[in-house]
């Protein structure tokens, strides 16, 4: 049962392994950004579970028609978060390789693109695009929970330890938090900038006890 979860950390080789750093750090983390730490890593966990749980279910009929690989690395997981994030986005089309085309078509292209990777099981990365748009859609709406949950879950434990690690950057579960916390970082606030001290000499004075009439008498 346990590799419902751990397929998405076997990887074959090293480039397998650098792409999957790459998707990673570009999927996950956008992903990320946007729904908080907390929400991100249960979702990691659900899609994974969700998108395995297809590709048993599919595989069987699948291998009738092509050569099947197994399912394995973060890929499947960061088709499911790009399913989402198409699903849900605002934006109606988007340039792809010089062509406006509709959001929802680019997972589809990046999935066709997907096939040329070494030890990418295609059939692993489509039920992972298969569980986030569905996902996006809504008809997984029993596995969301609201901002208000996350916010609690980000003062329990392991998600407190998550924030003392340090180089790492730990996204709010709250989006009022997670607005507040980029406008800090767009707007600092005043005195945070570091600033350099010049020195000004200031002007003589003249002793208290003369006037300058006084001294204009003396010529």
């Amino acid at each position: 049962v346990h590799r419902l979860i751990t397929y998405i950390f076997v990887y074959e080789d090293l480039i397998s392994l650098t792409c999957g750093a790459v998707v990673i750090w570009y999927f996950a983390g956008s992903f990320e950004k946007n729904v908080g730490t907390v929400k991100h890593c249960i979702l990691t966990a659900v899609f994974s579970v969700l998108s395995a749980l297809l590709y048993l279910f599919l595989e069987p009929l699948a291998s009738r028609v092509l050569e099947v690989g197994d399912a394995k690395g973060f890929m499947p997981v960061a088709f499911a978060m790009l399913g989402v994030s198409t699903t849900r986005s605002r934006m109606k089309r988007t340039l792809v390789f010089g062509c406006r085309v509709p959001v929802v078509l680019v997972p589809w292209f990046v999935l066709c693109i997907a096939w040329f990777i070494p030890h990418s099981s295609f059939l692993g990365n489509l039920c992972g695009l298969l569980v986030g748009e569905a996902y996006g859609l809504g008809y997984c709406f029993c596995l969301d929970f609201p901002e208000s949950v996350g916010s609690k879950l980000d003062r329990v434990f392991p998600f407190t330890l998550l924030k003392r690690i340090p180089g790492l950057k730990y996204i709010p579960g709250s989006l009022a938090e997670r607005r507040a916390s980029e406008s800090r970082r767009i707007n600092p606030v005043p005195g945070t900038y570091p600033t350099q001290s010049y020195y000004c000499p200031s002007p003589p004075a003249f002793p208290a006890s003369q006037h300058p009439s006084a001294l204009s008498q003396g010529f």
